[in-house]
């Protein structure tokens, strides 16, 4: 009888430790109670059950106090990371330890266009509402167009700090490879010429026959008559909205390519990697003007003669649409 009272106590004890162990072990790898994805955040400086307590509340773990248990007698011990994570629905608790101890945070991002000028630039890292801090209107010219990802919480002057260190890079490496008897003396004349083909051109394929035509007329002293130049004084790069004045056209200032020879003393726009290296790699012709076909594209002539017959040709178009 004594034998089998002992043998049925350490039956007994048996699956006590085996539930006990199963509650402990088998609770650190089942699902978990999350019905969606969400993210969650952790903060630099959160301590694990701080993280676990938030963990519980918001549904993601059944026990904040059983979670940091598990995490310290199952988890390898690494630290736990601050960021914006993304949790699975269903997420076990191992994985979500394993989650938020790793480098895969959320990652953002915001585009800037090429052709953007800094002020609408400005406006854009302004109006991400997951930046954080202030930021002067960058100096025009300075931010390289692209898409760049940030994180939650990230400075809006540090990520300035990223895209202008991106133009200085890429302007430096297309400096580098430039071609012969270009019409930039230095890489700050390239960046300015450059601004202006980003904006007298919307076809890519047309970039380097721009650049081409507008380092002849540099090269022959004549006036660029680039009409982005007029407008820029006037709205910092923004779209005008209306058809430019005769008092526009004959303002003297620092940046009207009417009214004077060489280059404005800045750039008009954020010109794109394109637009540089067509700068300094431009297409060799002969051609001195241009005018719109209506394809979105320019007819290139080389002599006065021919580019009035190609803008004859262009109030023709115009006609016919009702422009005019």
């Amino acid at each position: 009888m004594m034998r089998h009272r002992k043998a049925i106590a350490a039956a007994v004890a048996a699956v006590a430790f085996l539930a006990a162990g199963w509650f402990v072990f088998g609770g650190w790898f089942a699902a978990g109670p999350l019905e969606k994805d969400r993210t969650l955040i952790v903060s630099t400086g959160d301590s694990l059950n701080a993280v676990a307590a938030r963990l519980e509340k918001e549904g993601m773990i059944p026990s904040a106090r059983a979670f940091s248990l598990r995490a310290r007698l199952f988890g390898s011990g690494s630290p736990i990371k601050a960021g914006e994570f993304l949790i699975p629905a269903r997420a076990s608790a191992s994985r979500i330890l394993s989650i938020i101890q790793s480098d895969d945070v959320i990652r953002r991002l915001v585009m800037i266009p090429e052709g953007m000028p800094s002020i609408m630039v400005r406006e854009r890292l302004m109006a991400q509402e997951h930046l954080t801090g202030d930021i002067p209107t960058p100096a025009e010219g300075s931010v390289l167009p692209d898409s760049y990802d940030f994180e939650r919480g990230e400075s809006r002057e540090a990520m300035l700090r990223r895209m202008q260190a991106a133009m200085s890079t890429t302007l430096a490496a297309a400096w580098a490879k430039r071609g012969p008897n270009i019409a930039a003396k230095t890489p700050q004349e390239a960046l300015v010429l450059a601004s202006i083909v980003e904006k007298e051109t919307g076809k890519p394929s047309e970039r380097r026959m721009v650049a081409g035509l507008y380092s002849n007329r540099l090269k022959k002293g004549m006036l660029l008559q680039a009409d982005p130049t007029i407008i820029y004084p006037f709205t910092q790069g923004k779209p005008l909205g209306r058809r430019i004045r005769q008092s526009e056209i004959k303002a003297v200032n620092g940046y009207n390519t009417y009214t004077m020879t060489g280059l404005p003393q800045g750039p008009i726009t954020n010109p794109g990697k394109a637009s540089i290296e067509a700068v300094l790699n431009p297409a060799r012709t002969d051609a001195l003007y241009m005018v719109a076909d209506g394809t979105g594209g320019h007819q290139f002539s080389t002599t006065l003669e021919q580019h009035n017959a190609a803008v004859q040709k262009w109030f023709a178009i115009r006609r016919a649409r009702g422009e005019m």
